[in-house]
């Protein structure tokens, strides 16, 4: 070793200060200014007013200091120890594995705990009992399924955007998902619960980015390989032309398929592709002459008639298909389909260990039905005087049914559906279903359009919307309509509390075309309708409002 080499060592080297105060071992940064001798690194110093480690030397020799610490406990009759940093916890909790007689762990950083830590504290079984200032909701499940009560200092209100978004709130959830959606840039917080996320999960294959930044997706990639991932697929949903872009993309993308077996693949917008081909036709066209141009606009304004015409026989047949099998099901197999789904809805919910009472039967025995066809229905939605009259589904994704239909055809109208991360059983506060705007041929939200129109939305019948679940029926009170440019902030669906939730309200309400005059309290439920317009550019949104006592309407 050089002596430059030494000369670092020595500079960067920490001195971990033990005291004893009562049935307490405390361990701290010794924060003086005194320089550190060469020998610390190799040794440690102990005195009567004080014990100080090098945190090189514990390292190197966790099992003696594991076994001076077990001593030191007995010695002092010691129960409990004090940690004052968050990052100094991992180190002292490798020399606690002796030391049976401690049973309970003081963090004093104000700092939330990370699931390091947490995994560590599991590890040593004779802890019982951990108090710290903040803690994720799915660190407690854990903690408490190992029969260790944690303690908090603060409220525990706040959950990083990647776990909100993806609905990760307990540890079952993040054991199990299989595709994530990471919104870029992240946050220091987004990144942390990312890195736990990859350490507990087993079964990630997809992962979703809404845009390109190198760093932050080198650094998404350098998370997985360190955690060991493998067999994953990287999906960016970023409309990308750039020649540059694209080679740094293959070049990354070859790097890690082969050795870490992480795929890149970019995922172009529907618009986009319509956009980029149309245009490039176009100049294809001009380069010959004007007469090919005016017989392809011909061509393509007859191809979409018949394309429309088409979407519309084919919607009209399904949905004729779908009738049909409501009234040939027979009563033993209808009541065979509703047992199956009552069965599956139980035992999930026993997996994950969710309230008895959270669990409903099935009552809606035509739309239980269905379940024959495809086993993802959860409703029915209908809109006055639209076309909007559709059983509506729902899987682990927001992408399938874009391009599927009920029967899980593949079909360019797509079909109507939840978002993935709305309870189809119970409500949440707010329940999204999107749909394409097939404005030409009508079917899916092709005729939403007419909301907003002033002599739509003013009629008192057009302002009642129903959803029917498998459970229940519900009707919804229209309370705000509007176009929005292309955002995400409407599609909230967690929200931290009442106020959280009161402000989302007002945001959406303010934004509305018309006032309705409808109160939403803290307790309601909304029904959120989002679909394109504009060409893409915007978002229609209808927000209603579940009506708690139908019998006054």
């Amino acid at each position: 070793m050089s002596i430059y080499d030494i000369i670092m060592m020595v500079a960067n080297v920490k001195k971990i200060l033990i005291n004893i105060k009562n049935n307490d071992i405390i361990f701290s940064y010794k924060t003086n200014n005194s320089k550190v001798n060469n020998d610390l690194i190799n040794t440690n110093i102990i005195s009567d007013n004080e014990l100080i480690f090098s945190d090189i030397y514990i390292k190197e020799n966790t099992k003696i200091l594991s076994s001076f610490i077990k001593e030191l406990a007995i010695q002092y009759n010691a129960t409990n120890v004090i940690i004052s940093k968050m990052d100094l916890a991992p180190l002292i909790i490798s020399i606690l594995e002796k030391a049976t007689n401690i049973t309970s762990m003081y963090i004093k950083e104000e700092e939330s705990l990370t699931y390091t830590v947490c995994e560590g504290i599991i590890n040593l079984k004779h802890i019982k009992k951990i108090n710290c200032s903040t803690i994720q909701a799915f660190m407690i499940e854990l903690l408490d399924k190992n029969n260790i009560t944690c303690e908090t200092r603060s409220e525990i209100l706040y959950i990083s955007n990647f776990m909100e978004q993806n609905n990760l709130l307990s540890y079952s959830n993040i054991y199990y998902k299989t595709n994530v959606r990471i919104n870029i840039p992240l946050s220091l917080e987004d990144i942390k619960d990312f890195a736990d996320f990859c350490k507990i999960n087993k079964y990630l294959k997809t992962i979703h980015i809404n845009k390109l930044i190198n760093t932050e997706l080198e650094n998404i990639i350098k998370t997985l390989i360190s955690c060991g991932r493998r067999n994953i697929k990287i999906v960016i949903h970023e409309n990308i032309n750039d020649e540059k872009t694209i080679n740094y993309l293959r070049e990354i993308n070859k790097i890690y398929k082969k050795k870490y077996t992480l795929s890149l693949s970019l995922e172009y917008s529907k618009e986009y592709l319509d956009k980029n081909i149309f245009r490039q036709t176009i100049n294809n066209m001009l380069k010959v002459c004007g007469l090919i141009i005016s017989s392809l606009v011909i061509l393509v304004v007859t191809y979409i008639g018949i394309s429309n015409y088409v979407a519309l026989k084919e919607v009209n047949a399904i949905k004729d298909d779908l009738q049909e099998v409501i009234e040939i099901t027979k009563t033993d197999d209808l009541q065979d389909i509703i047992n199956n789904k009552n069965d599956e809805n139980i035992n999930k919910a026993e997996e994950n260990e969710e309230p008895k009472e959270q669990i409903k039967l099935i009552t809606n025995e035509p739309l239980a039905a269905l379940l024959s066809v495809n086993s993802d229905v959860i409703g029915e939605l209908k809109v006055n005087n639209t076309n909007v009259d559709y059983p509506v589904v729902q899987t682990t994704d927001n992408d399938y049914y874009l391009k599927h239909n009920i029967n899980k055809e593949y079909n360019n109208n797509g079909w109507i559906y939840m978002d993935f991360r709305n309870n189809p059983m119970n409500l949440d506060k707010n329940n999204i279903i999107y749909g394409h705007n097939m404005y030409y041929s009508g079917v899916m939200f092709g005729t939403l359009h007419k909301t907003a129109n002033k002599n739509w939305y003013t009629n008192p019948e057009n302002q009642i919307i129903t959803y029917n679940t498998l459970y229940e029926n519900m009707k919804f009170r229209i309370f705000s309509i509007y176009r929005v440019p292309k955002t995400n902030d409407y599609l909230k669906v967690f929200f931290n509390n009442d106020e959280d939730f009161l402000e989302f309200v007002d945001m959406i309400t303010t934004r509305s075309i018309y006032n309705f005059n409808v109160p939403v309290g803290p307790t309601a439920k909304i029904l959120t309708l989002s679909t394109c317009s504009n060409n893409g550019t915007k978002r229609l949104v209808i927000h209603a409002v579940l009506i708690e006592d139908e019998t006054s309407e």
